[in-house]
């Protein structure tokens, strides 16, 4: 008989699953989804804001996450170490111990110094602040491989900036009413009062940019009587501002004749441009300064990122003002500081309910870089550098986080 046709028996074990080829598991990092978190003690002058409120932090404590707070880290902002403490955080006398936690939030840019004291795949959240970094800054946080994120490039669901929008609101009130403070005589300026009285025209505001800030400095600037011309490319923004305030507004598209013959007689001058992702676009030229009025106000918000006027230099809070050209500069980075426990606040608002949601089973470094809206924020990843505007600026390696991330995960 033929052996053709004849089955031949497999055995059943070979037929199974246990011999499939089966997907490589990479050993991933576990921490249960726990992490700590370290808020330091503000060192930059005039800085007063925390970054986590008490209630944030019960919160916080309340999920089994560890909080250390710096003593005294939120003395400016009112609140006390006891309060921080029924909370649930430890109290550090000590930077050493708080910088050795698993995230670092600041409020302020970390100085040189306080690089120094963070350790390997510390994941940082603080302001970039751009005109106050070099190229030695950026180098020493890749030195130290930290994963630094910019938190006013973090970006929400819908593509907007939660943080650029809550400090832009305060940002407007503030440049308004700081702007009303030195339109006084006596804070050198030409002694006139922001908004109309029986018989006296009041003070041309013009404003640069349609954004936020615009948006909240056009409401206290209308509250206060003032007449105010605003400036942005973007005509949709244009339209939109219109529509919020409810009442015609005087607008144009940044068209540099019209600016100028605005910008001549203007008495105040808000700077309110912001960049997605590098330096604010320059669109006053120290000409168009020399142009305006003695003794007429300079508020550049945009000194964050740059400025947007070629005379603008950062000052501070002790020093706020300078006179170039005979009109008067302010240019304060983080105006909102001026307000601490109202922007400490809202900091602890958008930056707690993140936190919550980072308490990731593979860690929170998995859910940052898993998050577009976060990962837009990373300018410094493992000893890398991901922003193409700081790499172009200081002339430095650019590396894409995509890649970096898809390689190491």
């Amino acid at each position: 008989m033929s052996d053709q046709g004849k089955k031949i028996p497999i055995p059943k074990e070979l037929t199974q699953a246990g011999v499939e080829t089966m997907t490589e598991m990479l050993p991933q990092k576990l921490n249960g989804g726990k992490f700590t978190v370290g808020i330091p003690l503000e060192l930059t002058k005039g800085e007063k804001r925390v970054a986590l409120i008490p209630s944030s932090i019960r919160t916080l404590v309340t999920q089994g996450h560890q909080v250390l707070v710096q003593s005294n880290a939120g003395t400016g902002a009112y609140f006390t170490d006891r309060e921080f403490s029924e909370a649930g955080a430890k109290i550090c006398t000590s930077p050493k111990e708080v910088y050795d936690c698993d995230l670092l939030i600041k409020v302020a840019p970390p100085s040189i110094k306080e690089i120094e004291l963070m350790k390997p795949y510390q994941l940082l959240i603080s302001p970039l602040q751009l005109p106050l970094i070099n190229s030695d800054y950026v180098q020493k946080l890749q030195s130290k491989k930290v994963i630094a994120l910019a938190m006013e490039y973090i970006q929400d669901e819908v593509g907007t900036f939660p943080i650029v929008r809550i400090m832009s609101e305060m940002a407007g009130l503030n440049a308004i009413l700081t702007g009303a403070e030195l339109l006084s005589k006596a804070k050198g300026g030409k002694g006139m009062l922001l908004g109309g009285i029986s018989g006296v025209p009041s003070a041309k505001v013009v404003i640069l940019g349609a954004g936020i800030v615009s948006e909240y400095a056009t409401r206290a600037a209308l509250g206060l009587g003032a007449e105010v011309r605003i400036f942005d490319d973007n005509i949709y923004k244009l339209k939109k501002i219109q529509n919020k305030i409810g009442r015609p507004l005087y607008t144009s598209a940044v068209n540099q004749t019209y600016l100028k013959e605005e910008l001549i007689s203007a008495d105040l001058v808000i700077g309110a441009m912001h960049s997605k992702t590098g330096r604010t676009p320059m669109i006053v030229d120290e000409n168009m300064v020399m142009s305006m009025k003695k003794g007429s106000v300079i508020i550049d918000v945009s000194i964050d990122q740059g400025g947007c006027f070629e005379t603008s230099e950062v000052t501070s809070f002790e020093n706020p003002t300078f006179v170039k050209h005979d009109v008067i500069h302010y240019c304060v980075p983080n105006m909102a500081s001026k307000v601490s426990r109202t922007a400490s606040i809202a900091f602890s608002n958008i930056l707690t309910p993140i936190l919550l949601k980072a308490a990731h089973p593979a860690g929170i470094e998995y859910f940052i870089t898993s998050q577009p809206g976060l990962r837009n924020g990373i300018y410094s990843y493992k000893g890398f550098l991901t922003n193409a505007y700081l790499s172009q600026r200081f002339n430095l390696k650019f590396m894409d986080l995509s890649l970096l991330i898809t390689s190491q995960h």
